[in-house]
């Protein structure tokens, strides 16, 4: 899979856009909209696994319309936009956050339009994505962070695009209070912090 260019800035996550195999289907999913039934595709993704940055260069690389945090906007908003992308026939991505029990859309037109769409969905990291989220979060706080310092981490992280995040700036939070660079006895307690926190 080619990779995508995407524009980072600062608090919007980690300092490179990291692909694996939690996205991998997904993003590739995405440069071949003009496949799509009836041009529409919902992106289902956990918290801060990118799914805003997707949508952004979607809509950013002119290959459709975008519809970020489609699960919080009026569902007559949606159907008018689906109606207006099929009329123009412009792909159109909507994006909601991962939930127990799914997207549930109350109104019948809609709920039947997004049933017939293509579903996609960003999973939980393996641990080689999982190390590569930490490195990266690592790299946009400037903490020095080694291959097997990042595979540690991996190994003992909670596997989610948010506990790699959190990880990081728990480690980071330590570091600056004890000023001291990071080592094993800060992921330890970095860690032993996550945990808790769960």
């Amino acid at each position: 899979m080619g990779q995508i260019a995407l524009p980072l800035g600062p608090g919007q996550g980690p300092a490179r856009f990291v692909t694996g195999e939690a996205n991998r289907a997904a993003i590739d999913a995405l440069t071949a909209a003009q496949g799509w039934p009836f041009r529409t595709a919902v992106l289902i993704a956990p918290p801060r696994s990118g799914k805003t940055l997707l949508a952004g260069w979607f809509a950013g690389q002119g290959l459709g319309e975008a519809v970020d945090d489609a699960d919080h906007l009026p569902e007559a908003e949606l159907f008018h936009r689906w109606n207006r992308a099929q009329e123009e026939g412009m792909p159109l991505l909507l994006t909601a956050a991962a939930q127990e029990g799914g997207w549930r859309v109350a109104l019948p037109d809609l709920a039947s339009r997004l049933a017939s769409a293509l579903h996609l969905e960003i999973g939980a990291p393996d641990d080689a994505m999982l190390a590569d989220l930490i490195a990266a979060h690592a790299e946009a706080r400037a903490l020095p962070l080694s291959e097997e310092g990042a595979a540690y981490l991996a190994s003992r992280c909670e596997r989610t695009h948010l506990g790699a995040e959190t990880l990081i700036a728990a480690i980071d939070r330590i570091s600056l209070e004890r000023k001291v660079a990071p080592g094993p006895a800060i992921w330890r307690e970095a860690l032993g912090a996550a945990a808790d926190l769960r």
